[in-house]
C-alpha cells in the first residue's frame, strides 16, 4: 500500500510542478504591448498627448529614433499646446474608438485684421501673420523635465492624462518620424509558486513513502520455519565487552548510513523546487493589507479654479536657473544678460549697481539670488499669461529671501520682479502649492486697503509717522524697516546740520514707485502684496552764493558717478528703491497690515534742474 501512495504522490507532484512551470513558460503571455507611430510629414515638433500615453495601464516607455540630436520634454498639455501654437506640429492622440492616431496641426491664424483695403496692405499683413521661426525647445521653463540623446532616445515615464510629451530635434530640423510607445502587460501567475512548492512537498512525501515501503519489504523477507534453539548464555566479561563496544561504536550501522542517504536525497528535491518556483513576486498570491488612512488637513480647490502655474520641482528648477544666470551677469556686470532673468525693480537696482561697480572699486555687489531650498511656494492658479508665483528661498542660518517671479508668455523665461529679505516670522494662511492662489486685482475692495493704494499709504506713513492717516492700518511692532528709516533719516540730518545747516538743506520724501503691485490671495481672504516705494533724499543750497560740491575723496561717491557732476548750484536728488512685501488682511478682519520683508538699494541720482 505504501508503494501505491508513493506512486500517487509522484504523479500529483509531477502534475503540480509541470503546471506551475508551464504557467511561467509556455503558457505565459507577452510582457509588454507596443504601438508604433510614424509621422509621414516633416514637422519640427511632435506632441504625444497624455491620453495616448495613458491609453494602457502602467508605465509608458517612449522610444524616438532619428538622425542626429533628439529632444523630449513633458509638461502640462495646455502649456505644451500654448508653446506650440505658432508652428505646425504632429499631434498623437486617441480617437473616439480608442485607436492612436496622428494628425497635423496647423499654426493658429492671426487675430488682427490687415490695415487698409489695398492689396499691398493685405500682402504686408500676410507676411506679418506668417509663422515665426521654430525655436529650440531645450531649456524652456514650461517643461517639468527634459531629456536629450543622439539618434535614439528611450525614456520610461508615468504621466497622467493631463501631461503630454514634446518630441523634437532642435526646432530647425524635422522631428523624429519613428516613435514607439510601450506599456507593460500584467501577466502575473499567482499560483505558479504554490503549485511548484506544493508539488515538491508531494514529491518529498512520495520519496519517504517509497523508502518506507522498501524497508517494510526487506523486513518481511525473513525465514518462516522454526529456528534453532538459542545457545546457553554465559556471564559476560566486562573488560572484553568494553573493548567490543568501542570497536562497534567506531563503525556506524548500515541503518544509520541509509538514513543519512535518504535525508540527502530529499534535500535536493526541495531545493530544486524552490529554484523552479523562482523569486519573483508575481509568481505568488499577494496578501498585502491596505494601509490604514491617517486623517490630515486638506484644502479643496474650487471647481472653477485653474491649475497652479508651476509645481514645486518646476519652481526649484526655475529659481536655480535664475540664480545661475544672474550670478553670471553680476560677475560680468552685464545688465543685458541680467535682463533675461530680471525685470522691474529687481532689474533697475542691479543696473545701477553695475554702473557703480564699474566706476568704484570699493562698491559692493548686491546680494546673490539664492537658488534654494524652496521652503514656501505659492503659485498663481492660472492657465493663461502672464503668470506669477511667490517663493520663500533659503534657511534660518543663511537667511530667507522672499520673491515674486513672473512669466510674460509661453516662450519667455520666468523673470524675478520683486526680491527682498524675509523679516517677519508670522505663519501665513497660504494654500498648498498643489492648489495655488488667485491673483488679486489692484483695485480689490475686500482687503484692508486696495493693492494699488498700498504703496502711497505706506509712503505717507514713512513721511509723517504716527500722524499719518494710514498709521493705524499697519502693525508698527513688527515693522523694523519703518523704524530703521526713521533712525537713519535722523542720523543723516544731524550729520548734515553740523556742517551745512547755514548754507543748505537736506530733506527726505517717500513716494510710491511706478511698478505695478503684485498680489496673490491667501486662504482667509487676505493677500500677499509686493509694492515699491522710492525714497528721495534732496540736498539744496539755501543761498544764491552757495554751491553743493561733491569732493573727489567723498565717502559716498555714488552721486558723482551717477550724475557725472562734481558740483551743482541747484542741488542733487538721490533715489533709493524699496521693494516691500506685505500681508494685507481682509477688510472684515481685526488684524493689521504686516510687513513681511524688504530690500532697499540706491536707484538713481540727478542734478536738480
Amino acid at each position: 500500500m505504501r508503494f501505491v501512495w508513493a506512486v500517487a504522490a509522484f504523479v500529483l507532484a509531477a502534475l503540480m510542478i509541470g503546471a506551475g512551470v508551464a504557467q511561467r513558460t509556455v503558457f505565459q503571455g507577452p510582457t509588454s504591448y507596443s504601438e508604433s507611430i510614424e509621422v509621414t510629414q516633416d514637422v519640427p515638433y511632435v506632441l504625444v498627448d497624455g491620453a495616448a500615453l495613458a491609453s494602457h495601464p502602467g508605465a509608458q516607455t517612449l522610444r524616438a529614433q532619428g538622425d542626429g540630436p533628439i529632444f523630449a520634454a513633458y509638461g502640462r498639455t495646455d502649456d505644451l499646446a500654448a508653446w506650440l501654437s505658432p508652428w505646425q506640429y504632429a499631434h498623437v492622440e486617441v480617437d473616439d474608438e480608442g485607436a492612436i492616431t496622428t494628425t497635423i496641426v496647423e499654426p493658429e491664424a492671426a487675430t488682427e485684421e490687415p490695415a487698409g483695403d489695398d492689396a499691398a496692405a493685405e500682402d504686408a499683413a500676410g507676411e506679418d501673420a506668417a509663422s515665426p521661426t521654430p525655436l529650440n525647445p531645450a531649456g524652456s521653463d514650461l517643461w517639468l523635465d527634459e531629456f536629450a540623446d543622439e539618434d535614439l532616445l528611450i525614456e520610461t515615464l508615468q504621466l497622467p492624462e493631463d501631461m503630454s510629451v514634446l518630441v523634437a530635434a532642435d526646432g530647425a530640423t524635422p522631428a523624429p518620424a519613428k516613435l514607439t510607445m510601450t506599456w507593460p502587460v500584467v501577466n502575473a501567475t499567482p499560483w505558479a509558486g504554490p503549485l511548484v512548492v506544493g508539488g515538491a512537498v508531494l514529491l518529498a512525501v512520495g520519496i519517504v513513502l517509497y523508502i518506507l515501503g522498501i524497508r517494510h519489504v526487506r523486513r518481511s523477507r525473513g525465514p518462516r520455519r522454526k529456528g534453532l534453539p538459542m545457545p546457553v548464555t554465559e556471564p559476560i566479561d566486562l573488560a572484553t565487552a568494553e573493548e567490543e563496544k568501542g570497536v562497534i561504536a567506531a563503525s556506524p550501522s548500515r541503518r544509520s548510513l541509509g538514513t543519512r542517504r535518504r535525508r540527502f536525497a530529499v534535500v535536493p528535491a526541495i531545493g530544486l523546487s524552490v529554484l523552479l518556483a523562482g523569486c519573483t513576486s508575481d509568481a505568488w498570491p499577494q496578501f498585502s493589507s491596505s494601509p490604514t488612512p491617517t486623517p490630515t488637513a486638506t484644502v479643496i480647490a474650487p471647481e472653477s479654479q485653474q491649475a497652479p502655474a508651476v509645481t514645486e520641482a518646476q519652481a526649484a528648477q526655475i529659481l536655480a536657473r535664475i540664480s545661475e544666470q544672474v550670478a553670471a551677469a553680476d560677475e560680468a556686470l552685464d545688465a543685458n544678460a541680467a535682463a533675461k532673468r530680471l525685470t522691474g525693480p529687481a532689474l533697475a537696482e542691479r543696473r545701477t549697481n553695475y554702473t557703480l561697480r564699474a566706476a568704484i572699486a570699493e562698491q559692493k555687489p548686491l546680494p546673490a539670488i539664492p537658488s534654494g531650498p524652496v521652503s514656501i511656494l505659492l503659485p498663481q492658479a492660472y492657465d493663461g499669461w502672464p503668470r506669477t508665483f511667490m517663493a520663500v528661498v533659503g534657511d534660518e542660518e543663511a537667511g530667507n529671501t522672499i520673491m515674486f517671479v513672473t512669466q510674460d508668455d509661453p516662450w519667455s523665461g520666468y523673470k524675478l520682479s520683486y526680491v527682498g529679505g524675509l523679516d517677519a516670522t508670522t505663519e501665513l494662511p497660504l494654500a498648498p502649492a498643489y492648489v495655488g492662489a488667485a491673483q488679486v486685482s489692484p483695485d480689490n475692495a475686500f482687503l484692508a486697503i486696495a493693492p494699488e493704494k498700498l504703496a502711497a499709504a505706506y509712503a505717507d506713513v514713512l513721511n509723517k509717522g504716527d500722524s499719518s492717516e494710514y498709521a493705524g492700518l499697519f502693525d508698527e511692532a513688527a515693522d523694523q524697516f519703518r523704524s530703521g528709516v526713521a533712525n537713519d533719516r535722523a542720523a543723516r540730518l544731524d550729520a548734515f546740520n553740523q556742517t551745512g545747516a547755514e548754507t543748505g538743506s537736506l530733506t527726505f520724501e517717500s513716494v510710491p514707485g511706478s511698478q505695478a503691485p503684485v498680489s496673490l490671495a491667501t486662504l482667509e481672504n487676505g493677500a500677499i502684496v509686493a509694492v515699491t516705494v522710492n525714497e528721495n533724499e534732496t540736498v539744496r543750497p539755501t543761498t544764491e552764493e552757495a554751491v553743493i560740491k561733491l569732493d573727489a575723496d567723498s565717502p559716498n561717491p555714488t552721486v558723482a558717478t551717477l550724475t557725472g557732476a562734481t558740483q551743482s548750484a541747484t542741488g542733487f536728488t538721490t533715489t533709493f528703491g524699496d521693494q516691500l512685501f506685505f500681508y494685507v488682511p481682509a477688510k472684515s478682519s481685526s488684524e493689521r497690515i504686516q510687513l513681511l520683508g524688504y530690500s532697499s538699494h540706491i536707484l538713481d541720482a540727478k542734478v536738480i534742474p
